[in-house]
């Protein structure tokens, strides 16, 4: 897949399928127009392309509310598409000047003039152009003119998946990591390089490795302990994996190893911790891995975060903490 990060480093194409989102989450609704894309442009013999956005709209018209957050980083987004078969991704910026383009210069300027659409696949509820006041009518009245076809994905096949990023946020906040993974149809994740913590862990029986989480707009789960699958480059490998870059091309094969642990994410009130960390003790392993990027794969909710009476209460919890995790491993073998 292609990644584009401005529109002016887009080749114009002479056949291109094209949808248009934010695609935050890509759950199982998404998925349904992105499967429909690709065939389409299977069957056309021409070349899927996805419109999204960077920042997220919401962040640039309401710069006040801070309280959106994402399911996924733009990365994550788009090596989840990169796997979905996708040939070209745009991340085109989100400003003010974008956000104040009228449909009808939405539609010429970027759909038609510079990417070359012939066919466009829009969700029912599509909206576009300063607004949002440009949907399925005013693409029909410049279909005729600008030669493409559009297809509508009806509501009723959105809502059989009866699913949301909404949805999928508000699990994620209560902490039902595997209701949200129903949802996505992939476990949720978090990825970051691992940084020095104060070794607490260690003293105590169960070192962690501690997750810095770069991009603030990513959503956290709810504090507690969770059941994990942690994923990391083999030991020749350890530098952090290449970010994306513009004009860049995403394969989505890796050679990375792949461990189980528990989680934890809080502000350790036992000790009276002033930041909220997030961090996971990796069964069966020592390797030292500070500046690594590791990937977290959450699959159980185990507890919520409590403050014991000193260290070796916590001790005593984490030991049952790690066989509860174990037990659920060995219901699920295949994770």
């Amino acid at each position: 897949m292609r990644i584009y990060h401005q529109l002016s480093e887009f080749k114009k194409l002479t056949n291109a399928v094209v949808t248009i989102g934010t695609f935050d989450g890509v759950h199982y609704g998404h998925q349904k127009i992105i499967k429909r894309l690709c065939e389409l442009a299977k069957s056309s013999g021409g070349e899927s392309v996805i419109l999204t956005f960077f920042p997220h709209p919401r962040m640039i018209i309401d710069p006040e509310n801070q309280d959106l957050k994402l399911i996924n980083t733009i990365k994550e987004k788009a090596e989840i598409l990169a796997n979905l078969g996708v040939d070209h991704l745009i991340i085109t910026p989100f400003t003010r000047d974008f956000s104040n383009l009228s449909a009808t210069e939405y539609i010429k300027n970027i759909l038609v003039d510079t990417i070359g659409t012939k066919q466009i696949i829009v969700g029912y509820d599509h909206r576009f152009g300063k607004d949002r006041k440009g949907g399925m009518k005013e693409l029909e009245e410049c279909a005729a003119l600008y030669n493409y076809t559009i297809e509508e994905i009806p509501e009723q096949d959105i809502n059989d998946v009866a699913v949301s990023s909404t949805k999928i946020r508000k699990a994620l906040l209560d902490g039902d990591v595997a209701l949200a993974e129903t949802y996505l149809g992939y476990h949720f994740s978090i990825s970051g390089p691992v940084i020095k913590g104060d070794k607490i862990g260690r003293t105590i029986g169960f070192p962690t490795a501690n997750i810095f989480v770069e991009e603030t707009y990513k959503l956290i789960p709810s504090d507690g302990i969770y059941a994990v699958t942690v994923e990391m480059s083999p030991e020749s490998e350890v530098s952090s994996q290449e970010s994306l870059t513009s004009h860049s091309s995403l394969s989505t094969k890796d050679s990375r190893l792949s461990y189980r642990g528990m989680a934890y994410i809080g502000q350790r009130p036992t000790i009276n911790g002033m930041t909220r960390n997030i961090e996971v003790n990796i069964f069966d392993f020592n390797r030292e891995i500070y500046g690594q990027t590791i990937k977290m794969n959450f699959l159980k909710f185990l507890r919520h975060d409590v403050k014991f009476t000193g260290l070796e209460a916590l001790t005593i919890q984490l030991h049952q903490d790690k066989e509860d995790t174990l037990a659920f491993f060995k219901q699920n073998s295949n994770l």
